[in-house]
């Protein structure tokens, strides 16, 4: 046998070889093969996005405003009970619009305009303060320039009565002056801006067909 078939037929155990070997690595599920990943559970997609849902979890229109678990936080939880439509957020609002509306209508001694939106008690309040500038011949001039401040300080509720009452601190700023009849000023400052702190307590009963809250009680 010449020594050119020898080489062939050694090549063509080589070759033979090289061909078992491929297909032992590429015909079947190992060497560098990816393995399949496991199928992720819609919960663990949205936990890796960071937008997982947890049952019964915060209720964001509350926490946004007052602690979680707090008593206000508690009272909050119950009237929207009561009264699923409820929105902490929706009456901070309204509050944020009445405390101008209220405050201005004072200021100016108009406030029977506002009297559905005041308790007796805080009306009578009122009327005399007006009552008394009108006897001293006093004029008020005021102007609102904004609510530069406005927080949730404290929500009770009673579920036997249905009583609610949320109390909202504000910090406004005006300016206002009173005038004598002879047209001189003799409070405030017509020109300069003041700032006014006040806590407004706001009541209503849940479920009711009334939706406007009255003012029950204020303080500096």
């Amino acid at each position: 046998m010449s020594n050119a078939v020898i080489q062939l037929i050694v090549l063509a155990g080589i070759a033979i070889f090289l061909i078992l070997r491929l297909k032992n690595v590429l015909g079947t599920r190992e060497g560098f093969e990816k393995p399949d990943l496991p199928e992720i559970e819609p919960a663990t997609r949205s936990a890796r996005r960071g937008f997982a849902v947890i049952e019964g979890g915060q209720d964001r229109d509350i926490t946004d405003h007052v602690p979680e678990g707090s008593p206000a936080a508690l009272a909050l939880a119950a009237m929207k009970r009561a009264e699923p439509s409820f929105s902490v957020t929706e009456f901070l609002q309204g509050a944020r619009g009445a405390y101008e509306m209220i405050l201005m209508a004072f200021e100016r001694s108009d406030i029977a305009a506002v009297r559905p939106f005041l308790a007796p008690e805080v009306y009578a309040a009122f009327d005399a303060v007006v009552q008394t500038r009108a006897q001293q011949g006093l004029t008020v001039q005021a102007e609102f320039i904004g609510v530069r401040e406005l927080a949730l300080e404290a929500a009770e509720y009673d579920p036997k009565s249905r009583e609610a009452e949320i109390s909202v601190r504000y910090l406004g700023e005006l300016i206002s002056s009173a005038r004598d009849a002879a047209g001189q000023v003799v409070e405030g400052d017509p020109k300069s801006p003041r700032k006014q702190r006040d806590t407004w307590t706001f009541a209503r009963k849940m479920g009711a067909k009334d939706p406007n809250w009255q003012l029950v009680a204020t303080s500096a």
